[in-house]
């Protein structure tokens, strides 16, 4: 009598997916959309049309998440935002 078994194998890969972080932009009405628009190009190179959308998105919805990653490479790119009198934080 002969039995068949089904093996499965695992593999592990090891992958840098830390999205932990977010960095959240908040409307305030002070600031410009090109201005926005422009520090969002500059500081998270954003694309034009990207960084348009998230400036409609956070006009009409109060707030917009413009980066996930690590918090040590958002931590730069917030304080750059910030620089330029956005009002801009880290949440995880």
């Amino acid at each position: 009598m002969s039995t068949a078994y089904e093996t499965d194998e695992l593999v592990e890969e090891s992958i840098d997916l830390d999205n932990s972080h977010a960095i959240i932009l908040y409307n305030d009405d002070e600031n410009s959309f090109d201005h926005v628009i422009d520090s969002l190009v500059d500081i998270c190179k954003h694309e034009p049309m990207q960084a348009e959308q998230v400036a409609w998105i956070v006009h009409t919805k109060g707030k917009c998440d413009v980066k996930h990653g690590a918090f040590d490479k958002l931590h730069p790119l917030c304080k750059g935002l910030q620089s330029r009198g956005l009002s801009a934080v880290i949440e995880q």
